[in-house]
């Protein structure tokens, strides 16, 4: 970095968002979609065939079993006359606030409109249920069935939506001229879907992404961010963090008060931060290689700054599983230069409990590769498409009523934003990370070569901290308990109450939040739950005081950014980040 040594910045202010787009408290439309919110694991997508397929073998299940067929028509015909009559118990599960507004329970339209919907659903899934199909396929046909249901909800449309004729009249049409005016912009300008966040409330280093730091090492896929103490005193051995290469790195350091990054540096941690360049088709042959020999230069670096002979490490979702590939060949090369690491919500070729298994077939697997290598890139924004149908309801549906019905704008909300604001992977790398996921690579001894080195996960014998979350749908949280497995010596496995987003972003005094702990790894991870204990509040301050036993002794905090060799030069969050 040609830059003047510089002295340690200060944490910069948030600027404020325009009134027009003022950043909104986290609502229940925001607080669903980042439940259901879908990463790009395992990458492979979904194909429409696959679906219809499953939607045929539905079909042709009642053709067989035509006796089963006329016993759901039956108890729908009994149920809807009930229903009719006024005498159905029949109601929407809790929790679906979709059927929130009091009309649902209170008017008599609403109320049958309800219930009829309700039983034509259960219907449906009894018919499947009580089918001969195996379970694979009986998965697959209740998926394709949601689709179905979950599109035709009554609340999808005008008339059956009694929140959006109330605003109608309230507004006297304007919500109607609003809805319509959101649907032509999603037209333009995002290929029909309809939109999740507002763009204009959010810039990178205006109002996320803000803690102070600069560019200390940059190569060809990645920029080495080393950010400013805030403390008199730090560790001195530093910690790294390793960003999933689908999304960007500022999820870390999403926002004051729920960033990760400041939080370890309030703590005395000296932290660093890899910010992945965002490939394009001439990147086409980047593959683990590439990131594993990126990594390598990048703990160097931090090595070389700050005097240490090795570095923790931190990693979520893809990245870490290229961090966990990086681990195996630093044990098989006897390379010590990885005292601890972290890696959150982090499967590394598992399907237990997955959804997104259930088209993972060798044949899908086979076109995710051909598509990718005949454009050069997997494409994020063509994933977060896909996958956005994979839970409809949370992703597409929630955004309709809003957008289109209520009128209303998407809402403000950071991780949203995020979440939309995607990158690419290179081919070559994309089908390593399908044969990763779909052939359990990284769990065999071997099976992975890293740098020309097979790997074994099991000589990894660094203390590791694992984290799941009970309700990650993405990285179902026994997928990633055989992560935890899959290593050698001694590894902490930390369970919290949340989802995929949730259980990283997590800062301690959510009187909800609950993790659980237990020391050992029995067999099964309904075991490990069994004996573990429940603990109240974040499970942030539990990995802190792990990590600080990991982190060595305290010393004066650095009074510049850099070294004499490495110079500091542009400020966090740098420039890959904001290339398109």
């Amino acid at each position: 970095m040609a830059a003047k040594k510089t002295p340690v910045a200060t944490r910069r202010k948030p600027a404020p968002a325009p009134a027009a787009a003022a950043v909104v408290p986290v609502n229940d439309l925001a607080a669903s979609a980042t439940e259901g919110m879908l990463g790009p694991n395992p990458f492979v997508g979904l194909r429409w065939r696959d679906v219809l397929a499953s939607s045929r073998k539905i079909g042709l299940q009642a053709a067989k079993q035509p006796a089963l067929l006329l016993e759901q028509e039956a108890i729908l015909a009994r149920e809807l006359i009930s229903v009719l009559a006024g005498q159905s118990e029949l109601d929407i599960g809790k929790g679906d606030k979709r059927f929130a507004d009091p009309a649902w329970q209170t008017n008599p339209f609403y109320r049958r409109l309800l219930q009829g919907y309700v039983a034509w659903g259960q219907a449906l899934s009894g018919f499947v249920d009580k089918s001969s199909m195996d379970a694979d396929n009986k998965a697959r046909a209740r998926f394709a069935m949601s689709m179905v249901t979950e599109a035709l909800a009554p609340t999808n449309s005008l008339a059956g939506n009694p929140a959006a004729l109330k605003k109608v009249v309230d507004r006297g049409g304007a919500s109607l001229l609003s809805g319509l005016r959101n649907m032509l912009s999603d037209m333009v300008e995002n290929r029909g879907m309809p939109a999740q966040v507002d763009k204009q409330a959010f810039e990178v280093g205006r109002n996320i992404g803000l803690s102070a730091g600069a560019v200390v090492f940059r190569n060809d896929v990645l920029e080495l961010i080393q950010y400013a103490p805030t403390t008199p005193q730090v560790h001195v051995r530093p910690q790294l963090i390793v960003p999933p290469q689908i999304n960007k790195f500022y999820v870390f350091d999403i926002a004051p008060g729920r960033s990760i990054v400041q939080y370890m540096l309030d703590s005395g941690f000296q932290t660093f931060v890899v910010s992945w360049r965002n490939p394009t088709a001439v990147q086409r042959d980047w593959d683990m290689d590439t990131y594993v020999t990126a990594l390598l230069e990048a703990i160097d670096a931090v090595r070389q700054i700050t005097g240490s002979d090795d570095v923790n490490l931190h990693g979520a979702c893809s990245g870490a599983m290229t961090m966990a590939a990086l681990l195996g060949y630093l044990a098989a090369k006897d390379k010590p230069v990885v005292h601890a690491a972290t890696l959150m919500v982090a499967v590394l070729g598992q399907c237990a409990d997955s959804q997104l298994c259930l088209f993972l077939t060798p044949k899908a697997v086979a076109a995710a590769k051909k598509r990718t290598a005949s454009k050069g890139v997997l494409e994020g924004r063509e994933m977060a498409r896909v996958f956005a149908w994979l839970r409809p309801n949370d992703l597409v549906w929630n955004y309709w009523v809003n957008n289109y019905l209520m009128g209303n704008r998407p809402p403000a909300f950071d991780i949203l934003y995020w979440n939309n604001d995607t990158t690419r992977l290179p081919a070559r790398f994309h089908g390593q990370l399908l044969d990763i996921f779909a052939d359990g690579l990284l769990h065999r001894p071997g099976g992975l070569e890293v740098l020309g080195t097979p790997v074994d996960l099991a000589q990894v014998t660094c203390d590791k901290y694992v984290l799941a979350g009970t309700t990650d749908h993405i990285t179902p949280w026994k997928g990633v308990y055989e992560t935890a497995r899959a290593f050698g010596g001694k590894t902490e496995f930390v369970l919290s109450s949340s989802g995929h987003i949730q259980s990283l972003i997590n800062p301690p005094g959510n009187p909800k939040a609950r993790f659980h702990v237990r020391s050992d790894l029995p067999e099964t991870a309904d075991d490990w739950l069994a004996g573990a204990s429940a603990m109240s509040d974040s499970w942030w301050e539990h990995w802190r005081e792990w990590l600080a036993a990991r982190s060595g002794a305290m010393r004066p905090a650095p009074k510049s950014l850099g070294s004499r060799r490495l110079r500091p030069g542009a400020p966090a969050p740098g420039k890959y980040v904001v290339e398109a």
